[in-house]
């Protein structure tokens, strides 16, 4: 059963994965590709240092080790393999979940895991530290940025298990049960959004407008993967349930 579940998570994964980098492509990449201009343009109106021994007479040609052409097609390789990742863990996930906590339904377990793991693992860190484009962020700062980013997703993921273990135990009603769900879920989140540091490294004169579509179209990206996943998963999940058994054979 649970090699059916991963493969099942693996194809879907990679699906909603190219559906992902389909939305990446139309929406994000126009906004990259402004940011990139954008940098060039900053760095071209800056004096250049004077070429060492070593340099002169070696042309480097294009900084960028892969071309922007290559980039915007390995960006469906991107999505497909997080999809292939996404998938196998979310299935061994579903697996352990299924039948023990959650919606009874297949369909329905498949939608509240997928919903709950965007809001855990992509909007909890992206509304402390959102994405940024090119141009936008301090090369030294990159180790201690993902330290910070990984530490809010650990966070997330903590917070849907204190309101799980809440949710099970509260029985005193259904209202007084969600009070009490989204209560043991926000306090710790929003004590680590006050506790954890604010970075802000967006260069004066970088256009808002450009910084809010990026962002926009980064978190979209996410939530179409999500939402893709879930609803594929679920489907299939429905269907492959209501699938009549097959009867055994009759002996003798």
């Amino acid at each position: 059963m649970i090699r059916t579940l991963v493969v099942r998570g693996l194809l879907v994964g990679l699906l909603a994965g190219l559906v992902a980098g389909t939305f990446a492509f139309v929406f994000g990449e126009p906004r990259v590709d402004a940011a990139i201009a954008l940098e060039e343009a900053a760095a071209a109106a800056e004096p250049a240092p004077a070429p060492t021994v070593e340099e002169a007479g070696h042309d480097h040609g294009e900084d960028a080790v892969v071309s922007r052409p290559a980039q915007k097609a390995g960006l469906f390789l991107a999505t497909g393999l997080y999809g292939l990742a996404v998938g196998g863990v979310f299935a061994l996930v579903y697996a352990g979940l299924r039948g023990r906590v959650g919606p009874r339904g297949d369909g329905a377990l498949a939608l509240t895991t997928a919903g709950t793991a965007f809001v855990a693992i992509i909007l909890v860190p992206f509304l402390k530290y959102p994405a940024n484009p090119p141009a936008v962020g301090d090369p030294e700062t990159i180790n201690s940025r993902t330290i910070l980013y990984v530490v809010l997703i650990l966070v997330g993921l903590l917070s849907v298990a204190v309101a799980v273990a809440t949710a099970r135990r509260v029985s005193a009603g259904s209202w007084p049960r969600w009070v009490a769900t989204v209560a043991a879920f926000l306090v710790p989140v929003v004590a680590a959004w006050l506790l954890l540091p604010t970075i802000n490294e967006v260069p004066d004169g970088f256009p808002a407008s450009l910084l809010w579509e990026f962002r926009v179209a980064s978190l979209g990206t996410q939530l179409v993967f999500w939402t893709a996943f879930g609803v594929l998963f679920g489907w299939v999940s429905d269907r492959v349930a209501k699938r009549p058994a097959l009867s055994p054979a009759v002996s003798g």
